[in-house]
This record gives C-alpha cells, structure tokens and sequence, in this order.
C-alpha cells in the first residue's frame, strides 16, 4: 500500500525539504501587508500598533514594544511574551515557529531565521528550504547586529554580544558572544554587583 505523500505544511513541521505554496503565499502578502501598515505607523499611535500585532502574530504579550520597521515573512509563527522591547531593524525569517519569551530585549538589527536551505545546488533549484524552531527564552538580551540561525534555543537570563552569529543553542545564565557564537562565561549573582541600584522614589 502506498503512503499518501505529506502536505508541503508536514514536510516543513518535519524539519524535511519544502517548498512555498498558494496557501503559504497568501498568509506571506497579508503578513507584509500588516508589516508596512505598522512601519508607517507613528510612536504616538500606540493603539493603532496593538491592533496590527494581535492580528500579525500568534500571540503578543502586555506591555510589549516594538520600534519600527520591522521586516517578516509569515508573522502567524511568531510569539511574543509580555514586556519584551524589540528595538529597530528587526528580521524575521519565520516561515516556522519563533518563540520570544518575557522580558527580552533586543537591540536594533537583529535577525532571526528558522529557514535555512541545502548545501549543494542541485537540491535547492526550486527554492528547496528546510526549517527549525526557534526559542528565546525569559529574560535574554539579544546584542546589536546578531544573527540567531534555524534550530537555536537561547536560555533563560542569557546575553549575547553583538555581532554574533548564533548556530547553536546558549545554556541558561550565559554571556556568548562570537562568529560563531560561543559561551564566554556564566553570569552569576556576582553580576549584582556591577552597578548600584537606583534608589527608591521617595
């Protein structure tokens, strides 16, 4: 008996070789249609913005601040979670899920990519393109110019320098940084002490 072929939505899920169809394109042009509507939005439109994220994304927390432009492909696959800032210049390739916990912050010019595609030529003449989850966890910031690659999980409390280049996941409570990214060393209570903290309003 033979089996029945899988849709291109199952070959994607199953992190195998895909490639777009109409059902794919539509969500694309009404996803960049919202995107634009948002990047001509102006800051004291606040309303207005929160209105084009809860129709954008798969979910979008309180409190949640995102600077303009901001470039997608899908926005349906995106999660965000409550009071994370999302400066400038933000790419999303997500074509598959991205999930960006609570309190994050990510500095301008950042991409992340759930997208990738094969080595040799001959397997990606149609636009062959394979996908993998990507995790922010709580707490993370996220450096200027980083790149965070398909299948990467960044831990919670974890800062990444900027300019890395992010192709495997980052352990809890890390400081990485690099081309590629690497850990450079944990961050601990002793971290506390960097600053003094601002004093309480009287």
């Amino acid at each position: 008996m033979e089996k029945t072929p899988l849709s291109m939505r199952e070959r994607r899920e199953q992190g195998l070789l895909w490639i777009d169809t109409g059902e794919n394109l539509n969500q694309q042009i009404f996803a960049r249609g919202l995107c634009q509507d948002f990047n001509l939005t102006r800051a004291t439109e606040t309303e207005k913005r929160e209105e084009i994220w809860k129709k954008l994304f798969a979910h979008c927390g309180d409190h949640v601040w995102i600077e303009p432009p901001l470039t997608l492909a899908m926005g349906n696959t995106v999660s965000i979670g409550e009071n994370t800032y999302i400066n400038s210049n933000l790419t999303l390739v997500d074509d598959y899920n991205i999930t960006i916990g609570k309190n994050v912050l990510i500095v301008p010019n950042v991409t992340i990519a759930t997208t990738n595609h094969p080595l040799h030529y001959k397997t990606r003449m149609r636009a062959e393109m394979y996908c993998k989850e990507v995790v922010i966890e709580d707490n993370v910031w996220i450096g200027s110019q980083v790149v965070i690659c398909a299948g990467v999980t960044i831990g919670m409390g974890s800062v990444i320098g900027a300019g890395s280049v992010v192709t495997k996941s980052i352990p809890p409570m890390s400081f990485a940084a690099g081309a590629p990214c690497k850990v450079i060393r944990s961050i601990t209570d002793e971290d506390l002490n960097e600053f003094e903290p601002i004093p309480a309003a009287e």
